[in-house]
């Protein structure tokens, strides 16, 4: 049985919560580097080279890549066998949130969780969303993304009738690209989720964000072959990076998918930004 001490999970996440805002994924940085030889649009080629400069800068002065620090989404895999030792907090979601807390305030990072109608300032970047899934043995690992609002913004769900089929599903990810435009911050990662039933078709689409290598193709051929396709599709649309035009207005598009009712076909769409910020926590 492993032993999990909430007091090191909360110093965990209150160094993930920095590393992601002031380190680039390496994959994601290479997509980037690779991209810069392809992109024959002056405007993109400039923006590309900023993007790069940027994360550079960030790394080394230890400061945000993005004046938008994100929502504190984790992704929490927690094993049967696990036992947590409480150390004085109250539960796992407590030691999630005070590592938050904590990290937004001494990294600087800017706090942008708020009242829905007073739109008043919780002050510390909390509550956090917390995504849960028991898996087996003594597994225990939580996956963060700082998640902007410009990219959130941008995404989109569409309960589809079955007969709409795989080119109903490319449609819509191209449509919603195209709808936001500079709006995301691109080049973007797409995440598409599709089946399940309305609410976790969303999920789905967020999950997808988070394959790693950024960029790999999907395990499935018929899926790795809808991506490809998605994604030559969405960067013919001329946005660039930026909005600067170009051929580089996305880095990936993964797709996770789940079985559904036979009378629905849900599918979503979750956009992330260039930062594309995630990092995994392992104990």
């Amino acid at each position: 049985m492993k032993k999990v001490n909430l007091s090191k999970v909360k110093e965990k996440i209150k160094q993930a919560v920095q590393d992601a805002n002031f380190n680039i994924d390496p994959d994601l940085k290479k997509l980037v580097q690779n991209c810069l030889t392809t992109e024959e649009a002056p405007g993109g080629q400039v923006i590309l080279k900023q993007i790069l400069q940027n994360a550079d800068i960030a790394a080394s002065e230890k400061l945000a890549m993005c004046q938008d620090t994100g929502l504190a989404v984790f992704f929490v895999e927690m094993g049967e066998a696990v036992q947590l030792e409480y150390a004085g907090f109250k539960s796992l979601r407590d030691a999630i949130s005070q590592g938050t807390s904590e990290g937004y305030g001494e990294g600087y990072l800017r706090k942008s969780v708020c009242d829905p109608l007073s739109r008043k300032n919780t002050g510390d970047n909390t509550p956090v969303f917390i995504h849960w899934e028991v898996v087996a043995g003594d597994a225990f690992k939580i996956t963060f993304m700082a998640k902007g609002g410009g990219s959130e913004n941008m995404s989109a769900l569409k309960m589809m009738a079955p007969s709409a089929g795989a080119k109903g599903i490319e449609d819509f990810v191209v449509e919603t690209v195209s709808k936001a435009g500079p709006n995301p911050c691109p080049p973007t990662v797409v995440g598409v989720g599709i089946g399940g039933n309305f609410d976790t078709s969303a999920l789905l689409a967020k999950k997808a964000l988070l394959r790693k290598p950024v960029g790999s193709a999907h395990a499935e051929p018929a899926y790795a072959e809808m991506e490809k396709r998605i994604f030559d599709r969405i960067n013919k649309l001329g946005i660039g990076p930026m909005g600067m035009g170009g051929r580089t207005t996305s880095l990936a598009v993964h797709i996770v998918s789940h079985p559904c009712h036979i009378a629905s076909f849900p599918v979503a769409v979750n956009i992330n930004c260039h930062s594309h910020r995630i990092v995994e926590i392992d104990f």
